[in-house]
């Protein structure tokens, strides 16, 4: 059974201004990196746009709304310093999180075991009231409600290894016990959040990391929180953020990963898919800056996956 590969033309065109690090120039780095001979397995599949009900299980309606209506005909617009919209971000923003459910349906339908939405804008810093970080919609969360919703799963997991916390994901569902949640992350950095005492109702598991901090502690953090409370989960199905700006090359963080530590924790979740939820694992692009330690790093992930296919 193939992984699938979840992308639109959208994600390109959504423009954050000149000089700005979430380009477009990532997404085109990533899908070059996908396009060489051993991704030719990879079943590529056309991002549909998510529905306001899918956005609607995370966010609050109104808030959706205007986002979408303040889409500019021309230029940019701004929700804060950080985060810029263009005449295209809307249709971006609504792929994005649709490629996500649609990956969710084709998982859960048994199409494919695994599947990676290679979209912008990432999403796991938005809230459920607002945009920020760069983030207009939360797809990976907003995916984690649509498969309970729509396929009455019990136990879905997300979890999130960008160098910066996923205030977004853990904002939707710390009062969820359903819904796992698990970060690593730099800390203290943007946004702010992410210490350990920060549980939810049990359900919210966050490795904050030193700057600075490598493959070690990177792993030694997965090992002895993270892994062992998702596996105790027995998640049916496993959602990863998948940020790659903990790379030792990447310009907005201090953490030193490499493309093998990616391999390794893929690797890992992939396993535990395979032994608690049938192989079923999707995840989606978030962070990373650095165009060749992106594309190096989404490689390793992908090549992972596959293995869950």
């Amino acid at each position: 059974m193939t992984t699938l590969l979840f992308s639109h033309p959208s994600s390109a065109e959504h423009d954050t201004g000149p000089g700005h690090p979430e380009r477009a120039d990532r997404i085109r780095a990533v899908m070059k990196a996908l396009s060489v001979d051993r991704y030719a397995a990879l079943e590529r599949r056309e991002a549909p746009p998510a529905t306001m009900d899918q956005i609607a299980l995370v966010h609050r309606r109104d808030y959706a709304e205007a986002l979408l209506a303040a889409v500019p005909e021309h230029g940019l617009v701004r929700l804060d310093a950080d985060t810029a919209m263009s005449p295209a971000s809307g249709d971006a923003a609504l792929r994005a999180a649709g490629a996500l459910c649609a990956a969710v349906d084709a998982v859960v339908a048994g199409e494919a075991h695994s599947a990676f939405c290679a979209v912008r804008p990432p999403g796991h810093h938005a809230e459920p009231g607002r945009g920020m970080g760069f983030c207009l919609f939360n797809s990976v969360a907003i995916a984690a409600a649509h498969a309970r919703a729509r396929h009455g799963l019990e136990r879905v997991a997300v979890v999130d290894f960008d160098v910066h916390h996923g205030n977004g994901t853990q904002a939707a569902f710390e009062r969820e016990p359903a819904v796992m949640f698990a970060s690593s992350h730099e800390y203290p950095l943007y946004p702010g959040t992410g210490a350990a005492d920060e549980c939810g109702v049990g359900n919210i598991h966050n490795v904050p990391l030193a700057p600075q901090s490598g493959s070690i502690e990177f792993r030694r953090g997965w090992e002895r929180l993270v892994l062992p409370a998702l596996e105790a989960f027995e998640p049916e199905l496993i959602l990863v953020s998948a940020g790659f700006d903990a790379h030792a090359r990447d310009p907005l963080a201090t953490l030193r990963l490499d493309e093998e530590d990616f391999a390794w924790i893929t690797r890992k979740l992939v396993d535990i898919a395979g032994e608690k939820c049938g192989g079923r694992i999707v995840s989606t692009l978030e962070g990373g800056y650095d165009l060749r330690a992106l594309a190096d790093s989404v490689s390793a992930h992908v090549d992972e996956l596959m293995r869950a296919g």
